[in-house]
């Protein structure tokens, strides 16, 4: 007897495993891999070629960066959401638990690659950032350690944030039938450290503040960046769904494994 479509996507469905680890790894791979490149990136040209942003090395090796950074970011937020908005689950009736599970693995996934995404931008490169200006005197805002910083790594977390967001809005029933709170205070704030550059920079240009890093005028990075602790509600949500779709037995299981 021979086997139609139907059986053969079936048991096809049936054997794909339902934790597949290659996205976290591959993504993490190539983050670490993008943070090695952009710390090298500095070490090589931040002192020879950033320290005077009228010399025209600056504008060959961190004008051009940031235009670049800028540009590259808008687009890619663009892309990714209207990517994953076109291609979204148009009828969650049709999807299978075990599909469900899969794609609610796969989000935890993401938000690992968020997290780390997080670290690298709030902690590492905005530390580095005060050093620099504790050390260098600036005479722009766009000074090497703030491209890389401001430019670079923050668009990176949000832009990954943002697609955590819709990819769960547009994939995920559980949060596309509203709209969960914890992911909005989680997105919006960590995003809401950008538009915080701009008031940071200002005083910094207006009051010659190098570098209080505990004064009022960084007071919004630590009030928004603190907003990543919602990342914790996501994940009580996202584990309530599996509960839902495992069963007490299934999660118990899953524990003794």
């Amino acid at each position: 007897m021979s086997m139609t479509d139907a059986d053969r996507a079936g048991a096809a469905q049936r054997v794909e495993p339902i934790l597949d680890k290659r996205p976290v790894l591959i993504g993490v791979a190539a983050l670490t891999l993008l943070v090695a490149i952009l710390r090298a990136y500095e070490q090589r040209f931040g002192w020879t070629a950033g320290l005077d942003s009228f010399s025209p090395e600056f504008q060959t090796f961190w004008t051009d960066l940031l235009q670049f950074a800028v540009v590259l970011g808008f687009f890619s937020v663009i892309a990714l959401v209207a990517y994953l908005w076109r291609t979204r689950d148009r009828d969650f009736a049709l999807l299978t638990p075990a599909a469900e599970t899969r794609r609610l693995f796969f989000l935890v996934q993401w938000l690992v690659v968020f997290a780390l995404a997080l670290f690298w931008g709030l902690s590492f490169f905005s530390e580095q950032t005060a050093v620099w200006h504790m050390t260098a005197v600036r005479d722009t805002d766009f000074t090497p350690s703030n491209i890389i910083t401001f430019y670079i790594s923050y668009p990176l977390f949000a832009i990954i944030g943002i697609g955590a967001f819709f990819y769960a809005r547009t994939r995920l029933p559980f949060f596309a039938k509203g709209f969960s709170l914890a992911f909005l205070v989680l997105v919006v704030g960590v995003f809401m450290t950008i538009p915080n550059v701009g008031f940071n920079e200002w005083g910094h240009t207006s009051w010659s503040m190098d570098e209080g890093f505990a004064g009022p005028l960084h007071w919004g990075f630590v009030f928004f960046g603190w907003m990543s602790l919602a990342i914790f509600g996501v994940v009580l949500q996202i584990l309530g769904r599996f509960r839902e779709l495992l069963g007490a037995e299934g999660v118990e299981a899953l524990l003794r494994r």
